[in-house]
Formats: C-alpha cells, structure tokens, sequence
C-alpha cells in the first residue's frame, strides 16, 4: 500500500478519533439537558395540580389551569418520547466512554494496543464502534417506520 496516502497517526487521532469523541459528547449533554428538562416539567406541574385542586374555591378559573398543567405535561411527556431524549443520552454518552477508552488505552500502549500495528487496530476498533453506533440509529428508525434523515451529520 502507497504509505504516502496513509492518513498519519496524529491526523486519524485528530480528526476522526477526537472529533467523534466531541461529537458524541456534545450529543449526550443535549440529550441530556432535554431529558432533565422535560422532567422538570413534568414534575413540577404535576405538582402543582393537586394544589390548584385543593384551592380551585379560592383561585378563578382553576379548572383552566389544572387543564392546562395536565396538557403541559402530556405535552412534555410526547416531546421527551418522540426526541427519545434518555435513550440518545445513553447511547451516546456510552459511545463517547468507549471512544475514550480507546484513545487512553492506545496512547498508553496499553493491551491490545501493545504492538506493532496499534493503529490499524485502534482505527478498526474505532470504526466498529461508530459504524455499530449508526446501525443501531438506523435499525430504531426503520423499526419506527418513519423516513426521516439522520440529523446532524457527524464531523
């Protein structure tokens, strides 16, 4: 094979390596964020209506507003589902730990990256792991029967 176009080790780990690795993290914080907040929501809201019930003499239109906490959190509760906010911050804050295992483990020549051809293992490693992350996507989104793009194209 033509080494001059071989991608080098720092360009692999750079570009592909680290910038997934970003990636990855930046998706799991959204995911996350999202979750968290939808929650919140629920949460409080949820909270709220047996207060607006038991004061629903003392406070005009209370029924409107018990109506439109319980539509609120049904609200929340769809967006949360149809984002699949928890299950995207699972896989993708997973998908980020294993990345990073990875970089450690072969920048400190940690087994199995112990040998001569540490960086066609780490880059099939690497690979797998991401080709593995983009089945699963399509795999849920063919499973939902929807035809929608992936979002986001990763860097």
């Amino acid at each position: 094979m033509d080494k001059a176009i071989c991608m080098k080790e720092e360009d692999y780990l750079k570009e592909r390596l680290c910038n997934q690795l970003s990636w990855y993290s930046k998706k799991s914080k959204h995911n996350q964020i999202g979750f968290k907040l939808t929650r919140i929501i629920e949460i409080i809201f949820a909270t709220l209506i047996p207060f607006f019930s038991g004061m629903s003499d003392k406070i005009p239109y209370s029924s409107w507003v018990i109506g439109s906490l319980g539509a609120s959190i049904a609200i929340a509760a769809s967006i949360s589902s149809l984002f699949k906010f928890h299950e995207n911050w699972i896989e993708h804050r997973t998908t980020a730990e294993l990345l990073k295992h990875e970089k450690y483990t072969y920048r400190t020549c940690t087994k199995p990256y112990d040998t001569d051809e540490r960086l066609g293992l780490l880059v099939s490693r690497v690979e797998a792991l991401i080709s593995k992350e983009n089945s699963a996507w399509a795999s849920a989104t063919k499973k939902q029967g929807t035809v929608k793009t992936k979002p986001e194209e990763k860097p």
